[in-house]
């Protein structure tokens, strides 16, 4: 829902008041917070039948990287402070742990572990 009120925000409310290198990034953290949403329904789908704590991880970068990526990007958008996008890698960063935590889980989900 967030992602989608973001989106509408970035599309109707921040045309006149950014230029479009702006708009762009606002708009890419909007992508990847719905992107990492819709991927944050799946491992509560998984965890049914996959019930690990790596599992559990993947969730918990997965919230990290939206919060540092995707709220950088506003931030920085919204304020024009460089210094938030300092922080927008290491939201990257925790993207990446969180798919290679789900993959992980996933292969080895039949010797899972309850948490």
């Amino acid at each position: 829902m967030l992602a989608v009120i973001l989106g509408a925000f970035g599309a109707h409310g921040l045309e006149k008041l950014v230029d479009a290198k702006m708009l762009q990034r606002f708009h890419t953290g909007v992508e990847y917070q719905f992107y990492h949403s819709l991927a944050l329904l799946l491992i509560s789908i998984l965890y049914y039948f996959i019930r690990n704590k790596y599992m559990a991880y993947a969730s918990y970068a997965f919230l990290l990287g939206m919060i540092l990526f995707s709220g950088s990007l506003y931030l920085y958008v919204l304020t024009d402070i460089k210094g938030f996008v300092l922080v927008t890698p290491f939201g990257g960063l925790s993207f990446i742990i969180g798919w290679g935590l789900l993959a992980f889980s996933a292969k080895n989900g039949m010797h899972s572990e309850k948490i």
